[in-house]
């Protein structure tokens, strides 16, 4: 099939498009405006194959979107383009609500706009599947899961504008018959991560000897998704799932964020211990909470395990293993991004 991916440039689309050309005979455009967070080293080994192309383009313009759409010709749109730093969205909501909120809507509209002018096989066969994150329902106590049907209840500028684009997307299913997919999904971590979010960033700061900032006392619970069994989801999802069915993708792997953060340092410290033997754990300091924090998110993603066989391959200890050492090797795709863009914890101001 030919799939048109937006956003393929950032994490969570570059694994996407590095699974779908290196394990399908997919054709896949990567459609992307390559912000500070995407990178065209992320797709860069499978950059030659004659199954891909790249389109740099913004979403939010309808008349690029049209353009690389109608040379395109795509059977599969995944939408994965966004804004989805929770810290960023809190300093400057306007961009999340243009990129999120006002970029799928041009999405939408030209996506619909082509699959009105297909044969009627081929509108059948169209898919408009859109990536979403668990943050859209809210916070979670001690117990209890996350399913399709929990009411929506965002609490920052990030996880309102995701859930106004879930709720378009779901609208133009309804209204016009748009063949529609949604997935909602907890935290994702591994390889190319931009170091602004809490794996990547602990790991950078932890080696160039600087504080571990962590929020409060850390007892935040995220559920935490290794990102290849994630775009693993994604391909069953596109390729088998019922239209109009919202799937959640979960790793089945609860931490409170001190544990990641524990967790991350001990493996620090057996594959590069510091150099004056001390445990990088000592490293780690508290800063002032973010406004309006959720305490908990957790998936349950029994519908994609029953209906599409779809389960995770990783455990956390396996996936946090093989992050860690992803960007030990790597540290000359990170390094420049740390030191073009400096990122920091944005707790309540003093």
């Amino acid at each position: 099939m030919r799939i048109f991916v937006t956003g393929g440039a950032g994490f969570i689309g570059s694994a996407l498009v590095r699974h779908l050309i290196e394990n399908t005979a997919h054709e896949v455009l990567n459609f992307d405006k390559l912000t500070y967070a995407g990178t065209l080293s992320t797709v860069e080994r499978v950059a030659n194959s004659n199954r891909y192309r790249f389109v740099q383009g913004d979403i939010c313009d309808a008349e690029a979107v049209r353009a690389a759409i109608a040379e395109f010709k795509p059977e599969i749109v995944t939408h994965l383009a966004a804004e989805s730093h929770v810290d960023r969205s809190i300093d400057g909501p306007g961009a999340f609500v243009q990129t999120n909120v006002v970029g799928t809507y041009t999405m939408l509209a030209e996506a619909r706009a082509y699959w009105q002018t297909l044969d009627e096989a081929a509108r059948a066969a169209f898919r408009f599947h859109h990536i979403s994150t668990d943050e859209v329902y809210g916070s979670l106590g001690d117990t209890g899961l996350f399913t399709e049907d929990t009411p929506y209840d965002p609490r920052s500028p990030y996880s309102a504008s995701k859930a106004g684009s879930d709720h378009l997307v779901q609208a133009w299913g309804h209204t016009y018959g748009l063949p529609v997919l949604i997935t909602n999904c907890s935290n994702n971590y591994g390889p190319y991560h931009f170091p602004e979010k809490l794996i990547p960033l602990m790991i950078a700061k932890a080696l160039a000897g600087e504080p571990l900032p962590v929020y409060g006392k850390g007892d935040q619970v995220r559920d935490w998704l290794y990102v290849e069994d994630h775009v693993r989801a994604l391909q069953a999802v596109f390729e088998r799932g019922a239209v109009g069915r919202t799937y959640n993708v979960g790793g089945h792997n609860e931490k409170q964020n001190i544990e990641v953060v524990h967790t991350l340092c001990a493996i620090l410290d057996r594959l590069r211990p510091r150099t004056d033997g001390r445990s990088y754990a000592t490293q780690i300091t508290s800063v002032a909470d973010r406004p309006g924090h959720d305490k908990r998110y957790a998936i349950d993603a029994s519908r994609i395990n029953d209906e599409l066989g779809w389960r995770p391959q990783e455990t956390f200890e396996t996936g946090i293993e093989k992050t860690i050492r992803w960007y030990l090797d790597n540290e000359a795709w990170w390094r420049p991004l740390v030191a073009a863009k400096a990122s920091e914890r944005r707790g309540i101001a003093a």
